[in-house]
């Protein structure tokens, strides 16, 4: 259970933190003034929406840290050597299925069912991420 007391005063961190008013850090996570009023005088107890706001919001707030006193704010950054990380991804193989198999279904093996030509070739395959970031595939 999250201690009241110590949230506010996690919460009063970040507002210093970041040289932020109540009613600028209300509206930064999109959340009514009055909400935050409340909160600060004690008289509400932080929800769920409003903790994931912040994280949301402040990414160097650390969810462990907000809730129950435990962890870094800010959040400390991991530094990783490029062989470390080379090292890492070398014990770690993963295969992955190539999207651009010229293949095509042998229509012999699969009793009873027929398969159009399809003159179409996969050149490209794009994926897009919700942070904004993609990812491009090509043949």
């Amino acid at each position: 259970m999250v201690n009241s007391e110590d949230f506010i005063t996690r919460l009063k961190k970040i507002l210093d933190y970041y040289s932020l008013t109540s009613s600028t850090f209300a509206d930064t996570i999109e959340v009514q003034r009055s909400s935050m009023s409340h909160l600060m005088s004690g008289r509400n107890k932080p929800s769920l929406d409003f903790v994931l706001k912040i994280v949301d919001k402040f990414p160097d707030v650390d969810l462990y840290w907000l809730l129950n006193g435990e962890g870094n704010f800010p959040k400390k950054k991991s530094t990783v050597t490029i062989e470390e990380k080379q090292e890492s991804n070398d014990k770690v193989k993963i295969t992955t299925p190539s999207l651009f198999n010229q293949n095509t279904p042998d229509t012999n093996k699969v009793p009873n069912t027929q398969f159009s030509v399809n003159t179409k070739k996969l050149i490209k395959v794009v994926l897009l991420y919700n942070d904004g970031s993609f990812e491009e595939f090509k043949q």
